[in-house]
């Protein structure tokens, strides 16, 4: 078995408040109610941060991403701290990249300057859609006139990497609201669209409640054509909801899918690390309630487990592949310490079922595979 070697380290900080749960989140987050406990928190997290500082060996951060919730009720002066807390704690790489994820609210609008100032130089911004009535459908908070203007913001704060989120397939829409989203979105030239459809998952309002979506075949041709629009537009699909101009792929998403290590605090947060001198790789998560992450004294993990050995494949894979072009073979047996040798078995039966390319430098899926991916994750499955 070659030796595991230490991909990149990334940091995730999970802020878990939100001024309203929309119906179809089933991320953890939670109605702030006035009470952000915000200095608190950012204690809370200094202290999760240390105790996983022994995952470092010896490396230092590619990007930090703050994710949510709505990271941006937190203020400038608590987003910076936390940074500041991550370079002299840990030291960051050349070029780093630092995104905070944004709501188009006027409240935090207001902060898009303060944010650029200590050091987080991309936003994504939870638009969902641009038109008035899907968003009251989605339960989002925001207009269509403040997420263009949360746009226009963002740019006069000098932040030149933007990613827009945006959803289709949502309650009651047709192929034309979907292409005037798509459109719109495409207007306002950010580098970065990350364009998904609505599902419904459990432990949702939609789950138990569910609205009434669009028929496959409208959700076919919705795609279809907004794969075209995008295209023809300057935005290169390089996994399964991103697309983006020339050299604007997001780092911290890219190394997750390329099956780097990542470092989660904050309450319900989760990481990967590779633990080379054991010769194996541990997943953690974090309390999810904030109550109880915040009446944690000596640890905030509530999950620590070895990936077993059978299963690394799959999980290799169902990042890998979401990329069109792959990864590099070699980091299959880099950042899983098996051979490709053992899984060949499985790779003959997807070139037959013409779901991978054939492997000369690259583990890449076809467009049929990138299609059917969970087909081809299937011959992972144990």
């Amino acid at each position: 078995m070659p030796l595991l070697t230490l991909p990149p380290l990334s940091l995730y900080v999970h802020i878990p408040w939100c001024v309203k749960k929309c119906p179809y989140c089933d991320f953890n987050s939670h109605t702030a109610n006035n009470q952000l406990l915000e200095e608190e928190y950012l204690q809370a997290l200094i202290q999760d941060l240390e105790l996983e500082l022994p995952y470092m060996q010896g490396r230092k951060l590619s990007s930090i991403f703050f994710g949510g919730g709505t990271p941006s009720l937190f203020s400038a002066d608590t987003i910076g701290r936390i940074i500041q807390a991550a370079q002299k704690r840990i030291g960051f790489e050349d070029r780093m990249e630092i995104t905070l994820e944004a709501n188009p609210g006027t409240f935090e609008q207001e902060k898009f300057s303060g944010y650029r100032s200590i050091g987080v130089n991309r936003l994504s911004i939870g638009i969902q859609s641009f038109n008035n009535n899907q968003l009251e459908a989605l339960g989002r908070i925001h207009s269509s006139e403040q997420a263009i203007k949360a746009i226009e913001t963002a740019g006069s704060a000098g932040f030149e990497n933007i990613n827009l989120d945006l959803m289709h397939g949502l309650p009651g829409q047709d192929i034309s609201h979907a292409m005037a989203d798509l459109k719109q979105a495409i207007d306002l030239n950010p580098n970065h669209i990350s364009w998904y459809q609505l599902t419904i998952e459990s432990n949702t309002v939609f789950y138990n409640k569910p609205p009434t979506l669009p028929k496959d075949i409208i959700l076919e041709s919705i795609q279809e054509k907004g794969l075209k629009l995008l295209a023809d537009n300057g935005y290169q699909q390089y996994e399964v909801s991103a697309y983006c101009k020339e050299g604007n792929k997001s780092s911290h998403n890219m190394n997750y899918w390329e099956f780097g290590d990542y470092l989660g605090i904050g309450a319900g947060a989760h990481g990967k690390v590779t633990l080379v001198d054991e010769g194996r790789i541990i997943r953690t998560a974090k309390t999810r309630k904030p109550e109880d992450y915040l009446a944690r004294e000596n640890s905030y993990t509530a999950n620590c487990y070895t990936i077993p050995k059978e299963e690394l494949p799959m999980e290799f894979m169902m990042n890998a592949m979401r990329l069109n072009n792959g990864v590099p073979k070699q980091f299959f047996s880099d950042r899983t310490g098996i051979t490709l040798e053992e899984i060949q078995p499985a790779l003959d039966k997807l070139k037959k079922l013409e779901l991978i390319e054939q492997p000369i430098n690259n583990l890449s899926p076809t467009e049929k595979g990138h299609q059917f991916l969970n087909n081809l994750l299937e011959v992972f499955d144990n």
